[in-house]
């Protein structure tokens, strides 16, 4: 155990048709977390040098390419501000933190490591979720039921969506990618994955999505159904789908596709992503016969000697901003449409540190 304070998760339960009131219940359910999280991020995006002017427009060009993407979660975002007491920029600004973000200078975080079982009737997986150590309390656990359905997940304060599973088994991970033509003011990538969670009830549907969305910032967007599993690369050079062989799929926070690779700012995450995949890839090649998500949590731990970090910590003496840590661990069985989630990292789980939600309606 690090002897961090992980905070234990709120669960956040949202139902309703329409999808403003649904964002006014996140938004009524989450106003004094939110406003935290919204000032973390004011801090962050200050001290990446964007001013609050830039924030704003990049923030109200995101919401309005969100309103012709999937209207219905423009409204969302509208709602959960009035739920909340803000200015609907500002939750904008949280759902498009990523898109910001990518105009900060300086370096990023190493983020998150994915691992994804694809063996014959076993497709499940796991990830870690590295992110800045003074966001440790500003996310949770959410269920939103729906008329067409209902999705399980974990996500922050204000943003609709990031890692989960919806009532058809279809579930996503998100890993943050770095190319040199990233810019705001498209559809964010956690609203891409929102969108699958809302609408995607197969494995083709869910790529289908994510390849016609219109995603001007890199992330990879992880797909986990029963049937199978996808990795979906989005930059500014075009979707590029992973996957379909072989018993395990592994990402980290660099490109596998060579298109988006060959301009990828390689500066950001290399070599930490390199050494993480090095160390998934011989871990995995050696002998991979998972029979539950919870086999894959020893495959993301990590300690000294190992020769690359999947699990994060913060350098001795780190300033605000540079403190990266990882915040929880998440695995999905797509088969029980079932999410569980540890806050902190997997050398830091144990039984009692798993929360386990269901999707099934």
């Amino acid at each position: 155990m690090s002897g961090f304070p992980h905070p234990s998760p709120a669960l956040i339960t949202i139902a309703a048709e329409s999808a403003r009131e649904r964002g006014v219940q996140r938004g009524q359910a989450s106003r004094v977390a939110l406003g935290s999280a919204w000032q973390v991020y004011a801090d962050l995006f200050a001290a990446g040098g964007i001013g609050a002017e830039r924030v704003e427009r990049e923030a109200l060009a995101s919401l309005e390419a969100v309103r012709g993407w999937l209207p219905d979660l423009a409204a969302e975002i509208q709602g959960t501000a009035d739920g909340a007491g803000l200015p609907v920029w500002q939750v904008a600004a949280l759902n498009a933190r990523t898109e910001i973000l990518s105009l900060a200078a300086g370096r990023l975080p190493g983020e998150c490591s994915t691992v994804i079982s694809t063996l014959p009737g076993r497709v499940f997986s796991a990830q870690t979720w590295d992110w800045h150590e003074e966001l440790a309390g500003a996310w949770h656990l959410q269920t939103v039921t729906h008329s067409g359905g209902r999705f399980t997940g974990m996500t922050e304060y204000g943003i609709l969506g990031k890692i989960g599973v919806n009532s058809f088994g279809v579930g996503v991970h998100l890993n943050v990618l770095g190319h040199r033509e990233d810019a705001p003011g498209a559809v964010p990538v956690h609203v891409a994955a929102a969108a699958v969670l809302y609408l995607a009830r197969t494995l083709e549907e869910a790529v289908d999505l994510l390849t016609a969305a219109p995603v001007t910032t890199s992330s990879c967007i992880s797909v986990v159904t029963p049937r199978g599993a996808r990795m979906v690369e989005l930059s500014p050079a075009g979707a590029q789908v992973i996957g379909g062989s072989g018993d395990y799929l592994l990402h980290t926070n660099h490109f596998l596709a060579p298109v988006p690779a060959a301009g990828e700012k390689s500066e950001l995450y290399q070599p930490d992503s390199g050494q993480r995949m090095e160390l998934l890839q011989r871990r995995s090649g050696a002998q991979f016969d998972p029979v539950s998500s919870a086999d894959l949590v020893p495959y993301l731990c990590s300690r000294p000697g190992d020769g690359a970090e999947l699990c994060c910590v913060p350098a001795s003496g780190a300033r605000f901003g540079d403190r990266w840590r990882t915040l929880a661990t998440a695995l999905i069985n797509p088969d029980a449409a079932q999410l569980e989630v540890s806050p902190g990292a997997p050398t830091e789980t144990a039984p009692a540190t798993w929360q386990v939600l269901s999707a099934r309606l």
